[in-house]
């Protein structure tokens, strides 16, 4: 006889426990936006399609992630139930439309747009706890919008009225949204599987998604330089492995609006490892936006204590 769980389509996540976050998972979540923020100087000296990076860089990952996960955590994989294992994969799934979504954005819009518009994620974060029940104090609503505004310093507003711009706008605002569902389901798995796990069903079920978006819009997945190839491994192990996978690491105890937040992070991160590896002087404005988005992952931090 079949479950009652067997039979259960795709649960909604109830709203999560206010998360207590510790030292080591803020030490932890510093490597990790360090990590993404090697993401886009690495990306900019590739020399590969967007989309193909984005399959290789997930692919790679599970590679690596495949003798530890069969052999340290095969039973916990035989045992995951079924609403977990389709949780995980539908946060893989949010992750692939985010890369399907921004990267192909950079084309049509403004660099500046794609960045301010993909970076909204804590916004609908913020607002999908809210759906769910969980009540955000006001000064998470507050930090969310500070840190925001500090993104928007650094980028400034360069909407554009063309068709194709406007298109490109709309993208790079999508994937602000699947990025807010990845890192939510994420929260939610996390709270009973290993973040090896995790991850492993996550970038699997990205990197087969992204492979045959790659095949269907006859991205070259092959026939690189020894140096292209270089730089995938580099951005494997620093933006995917230390980067996303920390993330997923720290969520569970810092929670998603932190976590959600933290990213913004990575906008005056890249610009300023852009400026020590390729010689690109970043904007004045950098340094006041990076003290302003700190300011408001700080007010974040402390409302979600204080709603504890």
């Amino acid at each position: 006889m079949r479950t009652a769980e067997q039979h259960a389509a795709l649960p909604v996540p109830t709203a999560p426990p206010t998360p207590r976050g510790t030292g080591v998972d803020l030490f932890l979540l510093a490597i990790a936006i360090s990590g993404i923020s090697l993401s886009a100087p690495l990306i900019a000296a590739t020399a590969a399609p967007a989309l193909a990076i984005a399959f290789w860089r997930n692919a790679m990952a599970v590679g690596a992630l495949t003798p530890l996960a069969l052999i340290r955590h095969r039973g916990e994989l035989r045992t995951m139930s079924r609403r977990t294992v389709l949780l995980a994969g539908a946060a893989g799934a949010l992750l692939a439309l985010h890369f399907a979504l921004w990267l192909p954005s950079l084309h049509m819009t403004s660099v500046a747009s794609s960045t301010a518009l993909v970076t909204t994620t804590p916004i609908w974060t913020t607002l999908l706890l809210r759906i769910r029940g969980h009540r955000p104090p006001a000064m998470v609503w507050a930090g969310t919008a500070v840190a925001f505004a500090g993104v928007i310093l650094l980028t400034g507003v360069d909407l554009s009225l063309s068709p194709r711009a406007l298109a490109g706008d709309a993208l790079a605002l999508a994937g602000g949204m699947a990025a807010a569902g990845y890192v939510l389901i994420g929260a939610e798995v996390r709270r009973t599987v290993s973040t090896t796990a995790y991850t492993f069903l996550c970038y699997t079920t990205t990197a087969v998604l992204l492979l045959i978006t790659c095949v269907v819009a006859g991205a070259d997945l092959g026939g690189y330089s020894g140096a292209t190839w270089l730089k995938l491994a580099v951005l494997t192990v620093a933006a995917q492995l230390l980067g996303h996978s920390l993330l997923n690491r720290v969520v569970r105890g810092l929670g998603p609006s932190v976590t959600s937040t933290a990213i913004l992070l990575e906008t005056p991160g890249a610009a300023l490892i852009a400026a020590l590896w390729l010689g690109q002087t970043p904007p004045v404005v950098a340094y006041p936006a990076l003290g302003v988005i700190l300011l408001g992952l700080l007010l974040v931090i402390r409302g979600n204590r204080a709603g504890s």
